[in-house]
């Protein structure tokens, strides 16, 4: 496997990313079952035979449950955890967290990071994490909290590194005027199917086009500031396979439209179609990460086929302009 640095941190890590977000089953309070720890397992060692080394968590993901199958599966083997990264996400808490009656809500206060932080190496049954992420914006954030709750946690040896999710180059530059340790990561969705981030560096000048402005500039302060993106979703949930377009779904007519065309292309470069959403990914210069989180071992396996495969620009453009729906101005 591949590997590349993580932002500036120092840490060599793989170039796709194992997403644990499913590990733990069901999204409620049902305890863990053994159906759930073998399936689990037999995740974890997908990922490992593939020589990923990264693997990627949250404390909301079903309710803590994937934390704490994965920490279960680090105590049946700990000499694994010299060998792995670990990441992990706080900020969400969901509707009814903390009082029954308090509404689903994002929170970057010192007392939530710090708690958060804490669960999260007790779930996992380890003393410290590798990188912790902020996972969606907190519209009443102060970055002066936040600095405090990653300079205690770093100094406590409980967080090496720290970064965020799903920000805004705004957010980004808003936090790191009070932030010490350097930012490493930003975690965005980002595919063929869900790509404002590059489309706005063609929109931002088209008289007359109506276009989100979120993200703006983000992938360019990335870059400039050697932050790394992690794409989340990088599969789409198997829409461009055909596996689950829903009529429902916006983005369902540009992905049977673009189907055919990854398909065709797959076929010709002896990939699968997972596997040719990854090599669409790393061919961009910002060197994106994908986090893979699916539970298939062959669909794993496909999907990191990606790396053996280096797009043209063409092939890239070509991807491109499918995925979009409608030819570059």
């Amino acid at each position: 496997m591949q590997t590349q640095m993580l932002g500036t941190s120092g840490l060599e890590v793989t170039r796709i990313g194992y997403g644990c977000m499913l590990l733990g089953g069901a999204w409620d309070e049902t305890p863990l079952a053994d159906e759930v720890r073998k399936a689990a397992a037999a995740s974890i060692e997908a990922a490992l035979a593939e020589e990923i080394n990264f693997f990627d968590h949250a404390d909301i993901y079903t309710r803590g449950k994937s934390e704490r199958v994965f920490g279960e599966y680090l105590k049946a083997h700990p000499r694994l955890r010299d060998r792995i990264y670990i990441q992990t996400k706080c900020g969400i808490r969901p509707a009814g967290s903390g009082n029954p009656k308090s509404p689903g809500r994002y929170d970057f206060s010192y007392e939530h990071i710090v708690r958060s932080a804490e669960g999260s190496l007790k779930r996992l049954q380890t003393d410290c994490v590798d990188v912790l992420l902020l996972h969606r914006p907190d519209v009443l954030a102060e970055p002066q909290e936040v600095a405090r709750a990653f300079d205690d946690l770093h100094k406590a040896g409980k967080v090496r590194f720290f970064g965020v999710s799903n920000h805004t180059a705004a957010q980004i530059a808003l936090l790191r005027k009070c932030v010490v340790q350097p930012i490493v990561a930003n975690q965005v969705e980002l595919n063929l199917l869900h790509m404002d981030m590059i489309n706005a560096g063609i929109h931002w000048n088209l008289r007359g086009l109506t276009h989100t402005a979120t993200g703006d500039g983000t992938l360019e302060y990335c870059r400039l500031h050697d932050i790394t993106l992690q794409s989340w979703s990088p599969l789409i949930r198997g829409m461009l396979s055909g596996s689950s377009i829903r009529p429902d779904d916006p983005r369902s007519d540009r992905a049977e439209a673009a189907a055919p065309i990854v398909a065709e292309m797959a076929g010709q470069k002896g990939l699968s179609v997972e596997g040719l959403l990854i090599a669409w990914l790393l061919r961009h210069p910002a060197r994106i990460q994908p986090i893979v989180g699916t539970r298939n071992p062959q669909r794993l396996a496909a999907a990191c086929k990606g790396l053996s495969v280096s797009l043209t620009r063409e092939e890239w453009y070509t991807l491109y302009v499918a995925g979009r729906g409608r030819a570059l101005p």
